[in-house]
């Protein structure tokens, strides 16, 4: 790995602290939603400069252009200017947004993301992709920025819910079966670890350098494919397994409070289907492995009252498409992706099917 603005820590506060005491910055902002108020910004928070706090409400379903107006208003009012910085102390949902915000004010301003979730480490904060939804397309409005850094640090996963621990962990699985079927195994076999530091998340803070294994292992397979295709011209769009069908069911569910997917759980239903979708050149008894770890760790979505053509309205929309045709990142192999993949609609029907009536 190789993409140097990304730093691993065991404390983001005093990297924060020397990384601003080195720079003339006119004012510091930090994005929050109300979790990282209670939980993480008291870490950093004796560390800062003087700064200003901008809040938001969490989750997906704020992750629009409303909440931007918001956050720019704010930032607005504080009298921010084109020599501030924005700190993004959040997930995913955070470095998107403030990022993105951060790289339309002015013009853009210098940000930095400090990613708490496993989800944001591991994948969101990486990479330089920013946005927003719009329509309830899942990341529709945005563009490219690298921020001037990544901090991470491991500790902040104690913070987190079981189910958003969960969630990340999605992820790093993707990880694993796009570009190291050998890291695929060892992630088999530490199945059990994995369940109980998701049961209670404290547990993490016993085992943090197993954590910072797998945090820095997906980092690193990230960075080695996007320094290779930064803008998504070709080879990136393999991280991509699994988002197609995931993004489509998981922008459904934002409608529904009680049957909202977050977005590693709808990608981990994704990587199932499309794990099926690779059926073509991936060995069967692969793509069993693949089913059953995703189901012993992630509960079953129920996907049959789930209409087809909300399913199809949505993937019309999908980045990746050519010329309006869809087009998926499969895998070719345990370890192996590859992208641009035409699929009948039969197939994907198929898929969806043998998933209802295979997870009833």
């Amino acid at each position: 790995m190789t993409l140097d603005y990304v730093l691993f820590t065991s404390s983001a506060g005093e990297i924060l602290h020397n990384f601003l005491s080195q720079r003339n910055y006119s004012h510091v902002g930090v994005l929050v939603d109300q979790h990282t108020l209670a939980h993480c910004y008291p870490r950093i928070q004796a560390f800062l400069p003087e700064h200003v706090l901008i809040e938001i409400q969490s989750g997906e379903e704020h992750k629009t252009l409303d909440t931007c107006a918001q956050i720019w208003s704010q930032m607005t009012d504080v009298r921010l200017d084109r020599k501030s910085i924005l700190l993004n102390l959040g997930g995913g949902v955070i470095g998107d947004m403030g990022g993105f915000c951060a790289a339309t004010y002015k013009r853009g301003i210098d940000f930095i993301q400090v990613p708490t979730t496993l989800l944001a480490q591991v994948d969101a904060s990486v990479g330089g992709k920013l946005g927003i939804d719009f329509k309830e397309l899942k990341n529709h409005i945005g563009l490219f920025r690298q921020p001037e850094r990544v901090i991470i640090d491991v500790n902040f996963l104690s913070t987190l819910s079981s189910r958003e621990l969960r969630s990340g962990l999605a992820e790093v699985i993707k990880h694993c079966l796009i570009a190291d079927a050998n890291a695929w195994q060892n992630l088999r076999q530490e199945i059990g670890f994995f369940k109980q530091c998701i049961a209670k998340p404290a547990l993490i803070q016993d085992h943090i350098a197993q954590w910072e294994y797998w945090v820095t292992h997906s980092v690193g397979v990230k960075a080695k494919v996007v320094e290779q295709d930064p803008s998504e011209k070709g080879l990136r769009k393999i991280l991509n397994f699994g988002h197609t069908l995931g993004h489509a069911l998981e922008s459904y569910f934002l409608g529904d409070p009680a049957a909202k997917l977050l977005h590693g759980e709808a990608i981990a239903l994704g990587m199932i289907l499309e794990s099926h979708l690779s059926l073509d050149k991936l060995l069967p008894e692969h793509f069993q492995e693949i089913e059953s770890f995703i189901e012993e760790v992630y509960e079953t979505v129920d996907l049959g009252s789930v209409p087809w053509e909300n399913i199809t309205q949505r993937m019309l929309q999908d980045k990746k498409n050519i010329m309006g045709q869809v087009r998926f990142s499969l895998l070719d192999a345990l370890g192996k992706a590859n992208f641009d993949q035409q699929v009948a609609e039969e197939k994907i029907k198929e898929a969806i099917e043998y998933y209802i009536r295979n997870h009833a």
